[in-house]
C-alpha cells in the first residue's frame, strides 16, 4: 500500500508540475476525477487502519491489565503477548501516520489542481 500511495502522489505531482500547464482542460478534469476517486479509496484505507490500530492498542492495554491479575504461572505468556501486541501496535501506528500524512498532502494537491482549473490560465 505504501508503494501505491507514493506512486500515486508522485504521478500527480509530476502532472501538476509539468503536463498540467499545457494539457487540455478536459484531460486535467479527467485526471482530477480519477485522483479524487483514489483519495476516497485511501480515506477508506485510513479508516480501516485506524480501527485496527485502536483494536490492537485496546488488546495491548487489556493484556497489560491482565499481567497484574493473572497468577505468576502465566507471567511469561502474558509478557510475550504484551510484547507481540506492542510491536503490532507500533507498526500500525507508524503505517496509520504515513496514511494520514499522505492523504493530507493529497488534499493540497487536489486543491492545487482545482485552483488551476478555476483560474484564467486554462488554454
Amino acid at each position: 500500500m505504501k508503494k501505491y500511495v507514493l506512486a500515486t502522489m508522485n504521478a500527480v505531482q509530476k502532472y501538476i508540475e509539468g503536463e498540467m500547464k499545457t494539457a487540455p482542460e478536459e484531460r486535467t478534469r479527467e485526471m482530477l476525477s480519477e485522483f479524487e476517486t483514489k483519495i476516497a479509496y485511501f480515506q477508506h484505507e485510513r479508516l480501516i487502519h485506524l480501527l485496527v490500530t485502536l483494536a490492537f492498542a485496546a488488546f495491548l492495554l487489556f493484556e497489560i491489565f491482565c499481567l497484574f491479575i493473572l497468577p505468576v504461572d502465566f507471567l511469561v505468556a502474558g509478557v510475550l503477548l504484551v510484547l507481540i501486541f506492542f510491536g503490532l501496535t507500533v507498526g500500525y501506528v507508524m503505517h496509520y501516520y504515513f496514511l494520514e500524512n499522505s492523504v493530507q498532502k493529497m488534499y493540497h494537491m487536489r486543491d492545487d489542481i482545482r485552483a488551476f482549473l478555476n483560474s484564467d490560465k486554462i488554454i
